[in-house]
């Protein structure tokens, strides 16, 4: 009975996310109770919050050593190994829990997520609609349902479910505003009335506020309403910077020790010794184009789209980097070492996702901070550079939320024009070293003379003109997943040029930080 109480106590802690504590308290339950798989799993879970992922592996596995059925270590467990890419070794697991269990909703959920991460969307969809089966109304299943045939460019699918969820909940805000990113407003609009009756409910919660607002946002835009749409991103971005902690200090130190790391090196006395396979690398600051770029090469008969990978970004972070910094004395020893961990980790994890071209896209935008790895571990990849207008640029970024905690400077006027700043100076460094091995894409440019960008473009990644890439939009092959899917999944247009014109009243404070 003490140790029922004990547990509760646990679980309380959790659920108000105090996790150190509710980890120590695990702990000393373990010393009295060493034989309890119940107690590892539970300050396995502590850990995945405190996001030390490699201890929870440990706890996870320690549950199962104890009680080898035990099904929710084993899910936890995949779920840590899916977070560290382990990504083999996670569908392994939910295999073993689905062979067990086969109506384990949870399971079914998170493999569809494992699916969704290897850009297996189809897969993902029929393990969605298994989960359904055995859940009809369950919003998480329903939401991740919905972003998937949205990803894959199937709207009407992702209205309709999204009309599900709306239908069960009215209030989960979420449903709201990914349902705003595929819709056109007009004045008078249903959805946008109704968006507009939920703003006046007094008892809403923080989270639900700041998704109403940015799906308010955008709808006001729509209709040409810049005034009311930049209060409600406004509040929006006020009410999220409110809810995270995030100081510019630690970019600011992680830039500087790139450059720190690379001004000394020569990029043409590097010696070639790396695998050959070619990935096509696509970055620059998010917002710029990077989703259209990557549409227009994924069309083309020899390449696929990857997507945002972030297998770079996690193998630099574990063989480079100390005190969250690039350690030049780390990339100075495996210089003159086989150098060949970082791009064979990169491509193991690559063949998980079964590709069936021989080359790849990655269109992580914040890649423009590993350029020198890319140069250095990669020498036979292409890398586009994309860009545009600045203040359009900080604009689209003032009006989305984002998942990625990558992406936390988005939220202030002030940090966005500090962080573009930040980004001007890393690329001004990389041009002055390799400048001949990155090429430019302009956004506005190619919205002027579409084909002769295309055609240069695909010269420089030396592939074939193929006239599927003038028609991007129709390809369906690459999934989106980025705020950018709807304006990717349409033919170029020019209506997004010089936008920031209509908000410069209400973001001059932004503008007149940034730095030509």
């Amino acid at each position: 009975m003490e140790l029922l109480k004990e547990i509760e106590k646990v679980h309380n802690n959790l659920k108000v996310k105090n996790y150190e504590y509710a980890f120590e308290k695990c702990n000393k339950l373990i010393k009295k109770f060493p034989k309890n798989a119940y107690l590892y799993n539970l300050g396995g879970l502590a850990l995945q919050q405190l996001q030390n992922i490699t201890l929870s592996v440990n706890y996870f596995q320690k549950a199962i050593d104890l009680e080898p059925k035990n099904i929710a270590a084993k899910n936890n467990l995949a779920n840590s190994l899916k977070f560290l890419g382990k990504f083999d070794l996670s569908e392994k697991l939910y295999h073993d829990i689905l062979d067990q269990e086969p109506n384990h909703l949870k399971c079914l959920n998170n493999f569809a997520n494992l699916k969704q991460q290897l850009t297996d969307y189809n897969g993902a969809i029929l393990l969605y609609r298994r989960a359904l089966k055995i859940e009809p109304k369950n919003i998480t299943v329903l939401m991740s349902l919905a972003a998937s045939y949205q990803s894959l460019g199937n709207f009407e699918e992702a209205i309709s479910t999204i009309n599900q969820i709306l239908n069960i909940n009215k209030n989960i805000m979420s449903a709201h505003k990914l349902l705003s990113s595929i819709v056109d407003y007009k004045e008078n609009q249903k959805h946008y009335n109704q968006m507009l009756e939920l703003s006046k409910n007094p008892n809403l919660y923080n989270d639900q506020k700041i998704d109403l607002f940015y799906a308010l946002g955008k709808a006001q835009e729509d209709i040409g309403d810049y005034e009311n749409s930049f209060k409600s991103l406004e509040l929006a971005n006020k009410l999220k910077r409110k809810n995270i902690n995030f100081d510019l200090k630690k970019d600011k130190e992680l830039f500087n020790s790139i450059i720190n790391a690379f001004e000394d090196i020569s990029f043409d006395k590097i010696v070639n010794n790396q695998i050959n396979e070619k990935i096509i690398f696509i970055c620059g600051m998010p917002r710029s184009g990077t989703t259209l770029a990557e549409q227009i090469i994924a069309s083309h008969k020899d390449v696929d789209g990857a997507g945002e990978l972030i297998y770079l970004q996690q193998s630099i972070k574990s063989n480079f980097f100390r005190n969250d910094k690039v350690d030049k004395n780390i990339l100075k020893e495996d210089l003159i070492s086989d150098r060949s961990k970082l791009s064979s980790d990169y491509h193991d994890l690559l063949k998980m996702h079964k590709f069936e071209r021989s080359i790849i896209t990655d269109k992580a935008p914040q890649n423009f901070r590993w350029l020198g790895f890319i140069k250095i571990f990669f020498p036979d990849s292409k890398i586009i550079h994309c860009t545009r207008n600045p203040k359009d640029v900080c604009l689209s970024l003032f009006k989305n939320g984002f998942a990625s905690n990558d992406m936390n400077w988005t939220y202030s006027q002030e940090e966005i024009a500090e962080y573009y700043n930040l980004y001007r100076k890393i690329m001004n460094f990389w041009n002055s070293k390799m400048g001949h091995c990155i090429y430019e894409l302009n956004y506005e440019k190619l919205v002027k003379d579409k084909e002769s960008e295309i055609k240069n473009l695909l010269k420089f990644c030396e592939l074939e003109f193929d006239k599927a890439c003038l028609d991007h939009h129709k390809n369906s092959r690459t999934p989106i997943k980025t705020v950018s899917v709807t304006q990717a999944r349409s033919p170029i247009y020019s209506s997004s040029i010089n936008k920031n014109e209509f908000y410069k009243k209400n973001l001059n404070r932004m503008f007149s930080l940034l730095e030509s």
